[in-house]
């Protein structure tokens, strides 16, 4: 999955907080409602506007942050 066409950083929404194109709904809203357990088919009913694709994709979002995120010892 490639988050690119699904997820925009745009400053005129959620001042530029990632977010699902198309919508107002945060990346941030998707990852904290997977981390409470929600299931994939829950988050779709209360957000019919979304798509498995675009919580696929908010997951995606995330791993490539962490994955760039810069770690130094302190030892």
């Amino acid at each position: 999955m490639n988050y690119k066409n699904r997820v925009i950083a745009d400053p005129k929404v959620l001042v530029g907080k990632p977010v699902i194109k198309g919508t107002r709904i945060p990346v941030e809203l998707i990852l904290k409602m997977l981390a409470e357990g929600m299931e994939v088919k829950e988050i779709l009913k209360g957000y019919p506007r979304l798509k498995k694709e675009d919580i696929l994709a908010a997951v995606d979002y995330a791993r490539e942050v962490v994955e760039q995120e810069k770690t130094y010892s302190t030892v």
